[in-house]
């Protein structure tokens, strides 16, 4: 059984993008909106939301520009219980996404307005990594930010090596996003420097080759007796991973989803009952939810893996019933949903 570090005050560092979401109300298409939800999302900052809300001093550091847009993230940030002693001041513009939310047999469409965005301009050396992560148990990153430029890609490196070098868990969601790789270099010539330090790993396995550069495989989840040596194969490939995990997602439609997982540890697979969820509320941010659960649950459930895996499944399951980019459950809500309370009733 893998042994993560555990106390009441697990302090848990994030590094990435906040965004602000624009998204069209009612279903409406891009082209039929006249006005836009505006709200901040981003996958880090996402996972930090889920951890804060679970009793975890959840931290998240990002670049943001020093105007009245920059300042409004922050305050978000801190809104939702989120430490940002760390932030840095910086660059032209917050990014932006524009999200077209998807009903029935129409899914949901997002274009990235992000280019030359304060963390896509972050540089190595803007942060004092050794500062920023003294006394962290955990360092949390994801493929996204590896893609949004090359000095961003960098500037998170340079962190994942302060972390490893401290002998911080690090974890990673692969996060692959077709739509962001575009400064020239591809997943395979960034990601294998930077996921060869993590211990926890968040993808598909298929998304996990790919990044490494080696040929992909058309993995069967309900086959365990063929994952086990495909899980191997990134065991081989990254010396200090120890967990890796996959939410299971089959599409039924926009608004209905089926979400499961799998964990495997190096020595066991663990699987989660897959659960129907309709209608879903709003499917940005669910994986995160997922990443936020699995952190959770190996810090709280270490002698559990099965527990840890059921709380990251429900607490995805959980986000698709909420608006926005982050997953607004309450850990007794989560374990609720694992315990077999999930009847919706009016709490009274």
């Amino acid at each position: 059984m893998v042994k993560f570090k555990k106390d009441s005050m697990s302090r848990v560092v994030a590094f990435g993008e906040i965004m602000l979401r624009l998204s069209t109300e009612r279903h409406l298409r891009f082209s039929q909106s006249t006005a836009f939800s505006a709200t901040y999302g981003g996958g880090e900052f996402n996972v930090s939301v889920s951890l804060a809300n679970y009793g975890i001093n959840a931290e998240f550091v990002t670049r943001l520009p020093e105007n009245e847009i920059g300042f409004s993230a922050l305050q978000e940030i801190r809104k939702m219980n989120v430490d940002s002693k760390n932030i840095i001041f910086g660059g032209e513009r917050l990014g932006i996404y524009f999200l077209e939310t998807g009903a029935g047999m129409r899914g949901s469409n997002v274009v990235y307005d992000r280019a030359q965005s304060s963390m896509a301009t972050i540089q190595k050396g803007n942060i004092d990594w050794d500062i920023v992560l003294e006394g962290a148990e955990w360092f949390h990153w994801s493929g996204i930010t590896s893609a949004i430029s090359e000095s961003a890609a960098e500037a998170c490196l340079e962190a994942i090596k302060v972390a490893h070098k401290k002998g911080i868990t690090i974890s990673c969601d692969l996060n692959y996003r077709s739509k962001l790789w575009q400064y020239g270099k591809t997943p395979s010539e960034v990601m294998p420097e930077m996921l060869k330090y993590s211990n926890v790993i968040l993808g598909d396995i298929d998304t996990a080759y790919f990044m490494l550069g080696i040929p992909k495989v058309n993995p069967n989840y309900q086959d365990e007796k063929t994952l086990p040596a495909q899980y191997d194969k990134l065991f081989e490939l990254i010396p200090n991973l120890k967990v890796v995990a996959t939410t299971l997602r089959y599409s039924v439609s926009a608004s209905h989803q089926r979400i499961g997982g799998i964990l495997y540890d190096g020595k066991v697979i663990y699987s989660a009952d897959v659960k129907e969820v309709t209608p879903v509320v709003d499917r940005v941010g669910s994986g995160d939810a997922f990443m936020g659960g699995l952190i959770y649950g190996l810090l709280q459930y270490q002698n559990n893996n099965q527990r840890t895996l059921d709380f990251a499944v429900a607490a995805c399951c959980l986000k698709h019933t909420i608006a926005g980019d982050y997953n607004l459950a309450t850990l007794k809500e989560v374990e609720n949903r694992i315990d077999g309370d999930g009847s919706a009733l009016v709490s009274r």
